[in-house]
């Protein structure tokens, strides 16, 4: 059997080292499983994931010319869905939702919005703030 890049094929775990794993292919040869190439997550001990002499499923990530084979193991799994982030979706300036304006346009309305939204931040601030500058030190001459 040859081991092609993109393949996914089971292995045995032969050897476990500071670095990565050694896993034999069913063809005889062996390659080596990163530590980064273990999980999604970071992986602090490779003892905690893996044992000697369990089968695992694997994908050959490239073979070099030497004949080194690179293996993965979270490549080989199916991937995990995707959990929406909380950050506002990017905007699609290509959608053609901008009801015929031209880009000129859209950005005058956006800086006009934008100066009054400032306009009224500045003004709820002073409000706050009581004069609507800041108060000279009174200076305390002895």
């Amino acid at each position: 059997m040859l081991v092609e890049v993109g393949q996914i094929v089971e292995g045995k775990v032969s050897s476990i080292t500071n670095f990565g794993a050694f896993i034999q292919l069913p063809d005889g040869k062996t390659g080596l499983v990163h530590i980064s190439e273990i999980a999604e997550e970071y992986v602090r001990d490779i003892n905690e994931h893996l044992k000697e002499s369990q089968v695992v499923k694997v994908r050959i990530i490239s073979v070099d010319k030497n004949g080194k084979v690179s293996l993965s193991i979270k490549k080989a799994s199916e991937p995990k869905p995707k959990i929406k982030s909380s950050k506002p979706a990017e905007l699609d300036w290509n959608k053609g939702n901008s009801g015929g304006l031209s880009f000129e346009d859209r950005l005058a309305k956006f800086m006009k919005d934008s100066d009054e939204r400032l306009h009224d931040l500045k003004k709820n601030f002073e409000s706050k703030r009581g004069s609507g500058g800041y108060r000279k030190a009174t200076q305390i001459k002895m």
